[in-house]
């Protein structure tokens, strides 16, 4: 739609259907920059943790490789001295892998994209473009990653040759130690600058990750007229009103749709409250209160009562009345007998076809019967 539109510019935020359309589609909240601190950041905290069970395991297999006696020349079996080599390294191996892929699993479970998406696969011509290809590569985003990158450069490297000049010292006194000592502190250098780098990684995720939610509403932002159009759209299809249906009648126990079944008529405000009264002459005595509800409960009643083709009226004041004098299996106040009646006599000609909604009588209520939405008796 043209920006220059009635309700043309897309300032609205995305509503959850096109949020949904668009993670089925592929559209998810990602971040590079946070899936590769968190496997730089596994990795190196799990080398870190391992890492002499690992390099006493290469120790062992090239100490094994470089050793052999007239056995191994008589019985020469390369595959079965290959496997039992890398057996020895394999373990310490695949924890590092498993946690690695745990990190990469992680990252966009944090972000709320965890799931397999098949229309993500599926071709999309439009991406075979050379043109979009090259409006990608020097376009505005295009631009934003370029800076990006360069960014990521220059901190990284700025920290790892900080790192690296203040243990200068250390580094050429290597040469004067044991090959052993040498390589153990060679080794802690290097975990130690790894985790410095990885812990930067984290600050460059830190602002992409907002900066990639940003964008992401932005681009999945809508406009007025759209959401008009997409509430005409749910509200108006088959499978919203059945759902709607069905959450309104799972707010109703059994009992209580049993109850508006078997009513009279049922009262309405015609929002918040809603009354399902019975009257059966011989039966009982006076009207009673089979069910009554506010809000959700209401709303439940009177879908019900619809369905059910129980006669559902507007009487704001008398439905507040009977709301806040009488409970579910109670006869109604006798303050308000009349006005009952004078229901229950229209709903009865109307059901033998004797007046139409236009004959609907006026009810008046006594003062102390009068109630607001809150139950506070209103005196006129």
């Amino acid at each position: 739609m043209a920006a220059d539109g009635p309700g043309g510019e897309k300032t609205e935020k995305p509503t959850a259907k096109r949020l949904q359309e668009a993670t089925k589609k592929g559209d998810i909240l990602q971040s590079r920059e946070l899936s590769t601190a968190l496997v730089v950041m596994a990795g190196i905290a799990w080398l870190a943790i391992t890492g002499p069970d690992l390099v006493a395991a290469i120790k062992q297999m090239l100490a094994e490789g470089l050793r052999f006696d007239s056995g191994d020349i008589s019985g020469f079996a390369p595959e079965e001295r290959a496997a039992h080599l890398l057996s020895t390294v394999a373990l310490p191996l695949a924890g590092v892998l498993m946690v690695t892929l745990a990190a990469a699993i992680a990252a966009p479970a944090m972000l709320g994209s965890l799931g397999f998406r098949v229309q993500a696969f599926q071709p999309k011509p439009e991406k075979l473009n050379p043109l979009s290809g090259l409006k990608r590569i020097f376009g505005i985003q295009g631009l934003i990653e370029l800076v990006k990158s360069l960014a990521k450069i220059l901190l990284i490297g700025s920290i790892g040759f900080y790192l690296l000049w203040e243990r200068m010292g250390a580094i050429r006194n290597m040469g004067k130690a044991g090959i052993e000592p040498a390589v153990s502190d060679l080794g802690s250098m290097f975990i130690l600058v790894a985790l410095a780098l990885a812990g930067s990684l984290f600050l460059v995720a830190g602002i992409d990750v907002p900066a990639q939610i940003m964008q992401r509403a932005k681009r999945l932002s809508m406009t007025k007229q759209e959401i008009k159009d997409e509430h005409k759209e749910s509200e108006g299809s088959p499978e919203a009103k059945g759902a709607i249906r069905r959450r309104q009648y799972e707010t109703l126990n059994g009992s209580v749709r049993k109850a508006v079944e078997e009513a009279s008529v049922v009262l309405t405000n015609p929002t918040h409250f809603a009354v399902a009264l019975r009257y059966h002459p011989g039966r009982d005595l006076a009207p009673v209160v089979l069910a009554r509800g506010v809000d959700d409960i209401a709303a439940a009643i009177r879908a019900l009562a619809n369905d059910k083709s129980v006669p559902v009226l507007q009487y704001p004041e008398l439905t507040r009345a009977i709301y806040f004098t009488s409970r579910a299996g109670q006869e109604i106040d006798e303050r308000l007998f009349m006005a009952v009646a004078t229901v229950l006599a229209f709903v009865f000609r109307i059901e033998n076809r004797m007046a139409s909604e236009m004959d609907r009588p006026h009810i008046d209520l006594p003062g102390d019967m009068r109630f607001d939405s809150d139950g506070k008796n209103v005196v006129n």
